[in-house]
């Protein structure tokens, strides 16, 4: 019987905003909102945070305890060793890779990412795919998923610091490698920005919390609050998003 089980990639040392993952939204760590929104995809039978060995992170650990939280300590540059070491250990036969700056992240936009991915059957299935590709969900609803041989595949055979620092570049960017399979919205809000990076993102996330308080709410429902409140919305318009070719400069300082 298969095994889903959920990684949630997260570490202290962002290179934009440091510490964001424990940063308090509404009261708790960002990685707390995203842990527990996770947990409400039914088809997941494990939640892990990945998080690294490095002394910084060893907060994320302390959280982790007193949430009781399963946590895996792994590479710091390393990230696709980080996640086939943790789903190795967590005996994970389907992998979802998540992100732990992403507290706006839908339980229901991940289950329907992972429903498709069973039904057809495929190596690996993602909610977005960098250009040429066009983003038909915000940023910060990134659901990536794969079999745990592809990701041992990747692990075995990918080279590049991007595709080692970004996971699963290994797993989409040649054509043929894998059965790939693309989940797209029927309406494009992908240049919406619902993540958080910078302070100008944490702002905009902590206002969305502030409007919904402790009620349920779901991505469009951010989406129709930002429209109407457009001064919201232009907090963090203008900054960049990261791409996959992007490396850590401090992984290239350690060679």
């Amino acid at each position: 019987m298969e095994k889903i089980v959920a990684i949630i990639q997260a570490r202290m040392g962002s290179s934009r905003l440091p510490g964001k993952v424990l940063k308090e939204i509404a009261g708790k760590p960002m990685l707390e909102h995203v842990v527990e929104r996770v947990r409400q995809v039914k088809t997941i039978q494990q939640v892990v945070v990945a998080t690294t060995i490095d002394e910084a992170d060893d907060p994320l650990e302390a959280l982790c305890r007193e949430k009781s939280y399963a946590c895996y300590r792994g590479s710091m540059h390393d990230v696709l060793d980080r996640f086939y070491q943790a789903a190795g250990q967590y005996q994970a036969s389907v992998v979802v890779r998540l992100t732990a700056d992403c507290p706006l992240l839908d339980p229901e936009v991940v289950e329907n990412t992972l429903m498709a991915f069973l039904i057809g059957r495929v190596d690996f299935a993602a909610n977005r795919l960098p250009p040429p590709f066009k983003r038909t969900y915000p940023i910060g609803l990134d659901t990536e998923i794969c079999t745990f041989e592809a990701l041992k595949r990747a692990w075995n055979e990918a080279g590049e610091k991007y595709e080692r620092e970004h996971v699963m570049p290994y797993l989409y960017q040649q054509e043929g490698r894998f059965r790939v399979l693309r989940v797209e919205n029927s309406e494009d809000y992908g240049n919406w920005r619902l993540t958080v990076d910078t302070q100008e993102d944490l702002d905009l996330v902590r206002a969305v919390f502030a409007h919904f308080g402790d009620q349920p709410f779901k991505w469009m429902d951010v989406i129709h609050f930002l429209e109407l409140n457009p001064e919201i919305a232009k907090i963090n318009a203008g900054v960049a998003h990261k791409t996959v070719f992007d490396v850590d400069h401090r992984a290239l300082k350690n060679e």
